[in-house]
């Protein structure tokens, strides 16, 4: 039976390998093992190898435990910020009003009252 392709954009998939990578990578330097770190983070050694190679079957819960098993977990939390969702900051911005008025100040209308 062949491998069938993924439905992920290449993006998605190469920044998961990379978080993986990364994951393995930072468990590494600290010189801990796979069997160990899966302890820590609940999981298997072998769920665990998956994520490293960035799996996109794991589960994010496996990836956010082991960041904050190797204590970069805080990291986690900066990944949709909105200081850094550009793309929305310009849509609101554009959404914003072209001229401000003082509050209270009523309208000019073209219509005249008698």
């Amino acid at each position: 039976m062949g491998r069938r392709a993924s439905p992920l954009p290449i993006p998605v998939r190469r920044a998961l390998r990379k978080l993986g990578a990364d994951i393995r990578d930072a468990r590494r330097r600290r010189r801990i093992s796979i069997e160990l770190l899966a302890q820590r983070t609940l999981t298997t050694h072998v769920t665990l190898a998956k994520a490293e190679r960035g799996d996109p079957a794991v589960s994010i819960g496996v990836y956010a435990n082991a960041l904050y098993a190797l204590g970069l977990v805080d990291r986690l939390g900066l990944v949709a910020d909105r200081a850094y969702d550009e793309v929305g900051l310009d849509l609101q911005d554009e959404r914003l009003p072209k001229r401000a008025r003082r509050r209270g100040t009523p309208r000019r209308t073209d219509e005249v009252k008698e």
